[in-house]
């Protein structure tokens, strides 16, 4: 396997998370991973998420601007690295901007594309928009295609992507698992009496939400905070638009801290503590269950539905009457919320990376080999 290699691009957070645990993977089956940094998120450090001493370039593009024109930027700024130094295959992850515009450059160069966490699907434009598109055009354009469950095999099956596609688990699940390995131990966590506040961790941060939505979850975090129902932390994002509402809303409200936003080794600290978790992030819904640790989550819609199907999670929305009713539900009924805390994997058993790892290999080989065929 001796020269070959493989471009990793990561412009968000999530992406370093879930793709750090491949790159290590892909190392010790013998293929050298390489970073792409777009930028997407400012501030963004590789060694943060385990993606130190990785050779690196860095595109500048931070996500500022509109989604569809930071793909483009992108796409741009990526495509003369491409032209120069091309991998053997290109590694994105997910539905974010910079996904979208790396899979279009290495489109448009004839470089094979590989999408991990391919075809998850709300089967609404909207929601969330613009990322259902952007992997549904990912898919479109991907040689390889890792779903991490069967129920995402199956759209990509119906919409008849041209891909290979392989059922691998979620990297996302192979991070939560060596985060644990290297927290300290912790007690089982034990009954609380019906009257005791609810530990509430939340995160919000979509597009979706923006406006109406962050205001009715406020108005329903407020009230619960206020009556003691709950003692509230909510947990800032990195986007200086959405944490400027958030704090906004919240500082010195009765019964609510704010946190900064944080690694995520001290994020899954503080979610296993948690007795409910109410958010729209994706990895949240793919930790809490794997935590142990019930999840209300903040959307209409979810591409992660096997999270609802296991009873860890439920969608709620964010209007305030429905937030309040189900909190409340749940405070007073401890039967309840202990059955939602039941552990469960719908989304992998935490070897998704050596799996996706092993499938390049061999495709990397059989490329090769075909290739000397032609040749010949």
């Amino acid at each position: 396997m001796s020269g070959y290699f493989v471009a990793f691009v990561v412009g968000t957070r999530p992406e370093a998370i879930k793709l750090a645990p491949l790159a290590h993977a892909l190392a010790a089956a013998g293929v050298a991973p390489r970073l792409i940094l777009t930028g997407q998120h400012p501030g963004l450090s590789a060694a943060d998420h385990g993606l130190a001493g990785l050779p690196s370039i860095e595109l500048h593009c931070p996500g500022l601007e509109d989604p569809l024109a930071h793909a483009f930027t992108v796409a741009r700024k990526l495509s003369p690295h491409l032209d120069l130094d091309p991998p053997d295959l290109l590694l994105v992850q997910g539905d974010t901007s910079s996904a979208l515009g790396a899979a279009r450059a290495a489109h448009s160069q004839n470089i094979p594309l590989g999408h991990v966490e391919a075809g998850l699907r709300t089967h609404d434009r909207t929601m969330p928009w613009p990322e259902e598109d952007n992997r549904v055009a990912i898919g479109k354009l991907a040689q390889l295609l890792f779903a991490p469950t069967p129920d995402a095999a199956t759209n990509l099956d119906r919409e008849q992507c041209e891909g290979s596609i392989h059922v691998t688990g979620n990297t996302g699940i192979d991070a939560l698992l060596a985060t644990l390995a290297s927290l300290p131990a912790v007690s089982p966590r034990r009954a609380r009496r019906a009257s005791a506040p609810l530990d509430i961790v939340v995160t919000c941060h979509r597009r979706e939400n923006w406006g109406a939505g962050l205001t009715s979850l406020a108005a329903a975090l407020l009230e619960l905070g206020g009556d003691g129902t709950a003692a509230i932390e909510v947990v800032l994002h990195p986007n200086p638009c959405v944490a400027d509402i958030m704090h906004s809303l919240f500082a010195g409200q009765r019964g609510i801290s704010l946190s900064m936003p944080t690694t995520h080794r001290a994020m899954i600290a503080r979610m296993r503590r948690a007795d409910l978790i109410l958010s729209d992030s994706g990895g949240v819904q793919e930790e809490a269950p794997a935590l142990g640790v019930p999840l209300l989550v903040l959307r209409d819609k979810t591409e992660r539905p096997e999270a609802v199907a296991c009873g860890n999670a439920r969608l709620v929305g964010t209007s305030t009457l429905r937030l309040l009713q189900e909190v409340r539900s749940l405070a007073a009924d401890r039967s309840a919320l202990a059955r939602m805390a039941r552990p469960a994997m719908p989304f992998g058993d935490g070897h998704a990376a050596p799996r996706i790892a092993a499938i390049i290999r061999r495709w990397l080989i059989d490329q090769d080999m075909n290739a000397a065929r032609r040749r010949a």
